[in-house]
């Protein structure tokens, strides 16, 4: 199992609030370490952007918890009431749920019973609360934060490397079904991976007017990545679902079909490398030479096949309409590699290899 920063922020910031707590001198320090494991953030971006949203759920189920102890005492039934008007209270103001969670925990740590005054008591579990808030907020300041840009590419390479490789077996009816099927739910996946590491990337923060514009201009290649291996998802999707079909249509169309989608393959493996800076500039099959694979005359070609067959032509629909949206999605990626490499040869997208 391999250890994420998340995880070690969290585990520092349950270790920082508990020790300290326990320093102050805090009954039930453990309300801190729970505190910090809610509070706990993948950025640095949105630490600052939630840091008053949870302070302001501590004070709301703090203040409201009070109340409700003052007024109805903490009968069970009475602190569920509580956290039911809580959450209400917090739902209405858009917060989170990590957020609400807070809320939640700062009714349970103020309405228990205990033999001090209330006040006090009250008084230091918010405190108490308050602490394992601001604990974990310093760490995700001084923590190294990671560098989603490299996470964000070695996900798009692996993702993309297989999503290439099951459509290279699929073309060929070399698939196994059930593997398959479980393939597509595994990649989908990771497609929402990507997607969530492609917008802590962008709300990483950029001090200076340069890295602000580089750092504008990689967000336009990575989102064109993404795009592409979507779109090799949609034409994955596609041939499963029509994969005993296309067994039925003749073999020189299969044959076609299978050349064609070598080209596509071919040509979105060689935009990949080169967006890495995995390919010679001088070598002979640069980024302007790679082959053009002509899917709209395939597609073409396979409603000529049925145009005399309603069913079977609208059948197929799906599979062309992804085809040509494949096609148009890497032809884009190719324009956009092109401009950003000529014009922006200084700059460097981070990778590095997935064991480094």
């Amino acid at each position: 199992m391999k250890l994420g920063a998340r995880m070690l922020k969290t585990g520092l910031a349950v270790a920082i609030s508990l020790y300290i707590a326990k320093l102050i001198g805090f009954p039930s320090p453990v309300f801190a370490g729970i505190t910090a494991v809610f509070a706990i953030q993948p950025s640095i971006y949105r630490s600052f952007q939630t840091i008053l949203e949870q302070l302001q759920a501590n004070v709301i189920g703090a203040f409201i918890a009070m109340i409700i102890v003052f007024t109805l005492g903490n009968d069970p039934f009475v602190i569920g009431f509580t956290i039911v008007l809580v959450i209400g209270i917090c739902m209405a103001l858009k917060m989170s749920e990590s957020t609400v969670a807070l809320a939640i925990v700062a009714v349970i740590a103020i309405t228990e019973t205990t033999e001090l005054a209330f006040t006090e008591f009250a008084a230091m579990r918010f405190s108490s609360l308050m602490l394992g808030i601001l604990s974990a907020f310093v760490v995700n300041l001084v923590f190294i934060p990671p560098k989603y840009e490299t996470k964000l590419f070695q996900r798009i390479d692996k993702t993309t490397a297989d999503l290439l490789q099951w459509l290279r077996i699929t073309t060929r009816h070399l698939s196994d079904e059930p593997a398959l099927k479980g393939e597509l739910d595994r990649l989908e996946e990771e497609i929402q991976s990507i997607d969530q590491t492609y917008l802590l990337f962008k709300e990483e923060r950029s001090y200076t007017k340069k890295s602000q514009y580089s750092k504008a201009r990689k967000l336009i290649v990575f989102r064109h990545l993404i795009a592409a291996t979507k779109e090799a998802y949609d034409v994955l999707e596609a041939f499963h679902k029509l994969n005993e079909k296309i067994e039925q249509v003749p073999k020189s169309f299969q044959t076609a079909l299978v050349q064609e989608l070598d080209k596509v393959i071919h040509s979105h493996e060689k935009l990949l490398l080169s967006s890495m800076g995995r390919i010679k500039k001088q070598h002979k099959e640069t980024l302007q030479d790679i082959s053009e694979p002509d899917i709209p005359v395939l597609v073409e070609e396979l409603i000529h096949l049925y145009q005399n067959e309603e069913e079977n032509r609208l059948m197929f629909l799906p599979l062309a309409t992804q085809l040509m949206e494949y096609n148009r999605e890497l032809r884009h990626l190719k324009s956009i590699l092109k401009s950003y490499q000529q014009y922006h040869s200084d700059e460097h997208l981070e990778v590095v290899r997935k064991d480094v």
